[in-house]
């Protein structure tokens, strides 16, 4: 078996940051949302890995290698503009050749792996095997309608009224005979190549197609709110480890990580969180569920329940929770302005401000 992954999108909802970087590339708990997906396929026994990529390959690629730090060998696959999950497909064929595959959405997290379902694909080795899991607004997904044994009888993307709870989760797997589907299909009303309508077409055509439901913690981390919530997830099963320096004026409460090369000075933090190498912390209070990257600065800060990406510099601002902040950014007090507060947003940001 070999494995996609879909990672060319442009990240809208994760404006301004995907102006810069992928948005496969947020980290999660110190780690680039990437990277957790080829855990994941990886734990498979999966080791040959085409990337879909759009104008972000030189960032990707700068991250992940050719693969080996992970135990596995990646091929990039260009993809000019996204045409749908479909077109994915189609573009990755020489790649894929005729071997069975799991194709993963590059920003979705499944965090307690998809190993169960793999087993079950190789057992009975369906058509295609789609992934699910029941949500509270199935209108906001591509839905499946199942049998009483488990058979897809329809999928319907973002029904109006929808007769099925089960969201397509962002991860399938295939025989070969996904590719006459492909080969069949025409663009959709938004111009796109869509992978329901391949898996549609397969049960009309009388394939044995099959869902199964995943029962662990799934999140599309295409909002910074999905992106946080995700963070606290993953770092509720942190163990502590203290391997920088933490000096004896500071004190580490709870599950705490502080990575080799990262300082802790007259500070006091309460896990979860990590501090990644590289990161100095001085005077100033980390609260729980915050993820720290690395070569970051942080003096006389009050920050919890966010993520703060490499290179960012945080100082003398109190208060801070539920924030994302980016790569190499500054936050810093208004110079001679003690009592308002002075920002500069980027586009397509949102800002909440107590009044």
């Amino acid at each position: 078996m070999k494995a996609l992954v879909l990672s060319g999108g442009s990240g809208t909802r994760l404006r301004p940051f995907s102006y810069s970087m992928p948005k496969q590339l947020i980290p999660i708990a110190n780690k680039p949302v990437l990277q957790h997906v080829l855990e994941n396929i990886s734990d498979l026994g999966v080791t040959e890995i085409g990337i879909i990529v759009g104008d972000r390959l030189p960032q990707i690629s700068a991250v992940l290698g050719d693969g080996s730090e992970l135990g596995v060998k990646i091929t990039y696959i260009p993809q000019e503009k996204p045409l749908g999950l479909a077109h994915c497909v189609s573009l990755a064929r020489p790649f894929l050749g005729n071997d069975d595959f799991v194709m993963y959405l590059g920003d979705n997290m499944l965090t307690g792996g998809v190993q169960r379902i793999a087993e079950e694909f190789a057992a009975g080795r369906p058509a295609a095997q789609i992934v699910v899991q029941k949500v509270a607004d199935p209108c906001a997904f591509g839905v499946a309608e199942l049998d009483a044994e488990g058979r897809v009888e329809r999928l319907v993307e973002k029904p109006k009224e929808p007769r099925s709870d089960l969201a397509l989760a962002g991860v399938y797997f295939f025989t070969p005979a996904i590719h006459a589907a492909v080969d069949a299909i025409e663009p959709s009303a938004r111009g796109e190549l869509e992978i329901t309508d391949a898996i549609q077409w397969l049960v009309t055509e009388g394939a044995d197609v099959r869902a199964s439901e995943y029962d662990g913690y799934w999140k599309d981390t295409g909002r910074v709110e999905d992106v946080l919530e995700c963070n606290r997830t993953l770092l509720d099963d942190l163990k502590p480890h203290a391997a920088g320096q933490v000096d004896e004026n500071s004190t580490l409460v709870g599950p705490v990580v502080v990575e080799e090369g990262a300082r802790v000075v007259r500070s006091r933090i309460v896990g979860p969180a990590v501090i990644a190498t590289g990161t100095v912390i001085t005077d100033s209070y980390i609260g729980p569920y915050t993820s720290i990257g690395k070569d970051c600065v942080l003096s006389d800060t009050h920050i919890e329940q966010s993520i703060v990406l490499d290179g960012a510099t945080v100082s003398e601002v109190r208060g801070l929770h539920h924030s994302l902040i980016g790569r190499s950014a500054a936050v810093v007090p208004a110079e001679n302005d003690t009592v308002h507060h002075r920002l500069v947003v980027g586009d397509h940001t949102r800002v909440e401000v107590a009044a």
